[in-house]
């Protein structure tokens, strides 16, 4: 049999890209796959984290698109009713000389649309993280 199109990889992405070029199109489309299933490599092992954008530069494509990613997907669980959690995240400095790398983190999140970022000690550490 022939094919018009060859898609390798049947992850999140080549199912995706395989759906749209049916749904756009008149051409006949094969994915090729190594493993036994679908999402077996990185689709089916990613973290399930929403990506603050925190350490992207301000500006930059990434930043962009990570920060409008984050609103539509916690938009996306809401109308759909999906259970998700804000649960935030610890971003820790384990010596002095790191602290200022912290800063610019922080001021790069603040930058890519990121509120309530703050500073906490390792006692209020303790109480998030037991």
């Amino acid at each position: 049999m022939t094919y018009d199109v060859a898609v390798v990889g049947a992850g999140i992405i080549g199912l995706a890209t395989a759906k749209a070029l049916l749904e756009r199109s008149r051409c006949t489309v094969v994915i090729i796959e190594a493993r036994d299933a679908v999402a077996r490599e990185q689709t089916g092992n990613n973290s399930g984290v929403i990506h603050s954008g925190l350490y992207y530069k301000p500006g930059s494509l990434k930043a962009k698109t990570c920060s409008e990613g984050r609103t539509a997907m916690y938009a996306f669980c809401a109308e759909q009713g999906i259970p998700h959690e804000r649960c935030g995240k610890l971003v820790i400095a384990t010596s002095s000389e790191e602290l200022g790398a912290l800063s610019e983190l922080q001021r790069r999140g603040e930058a890519n649309g990121l509120r309530g970022l703050r500073r906490i000690g390792s006692s209020e550490i303790r109480d998030l993280e037991p």
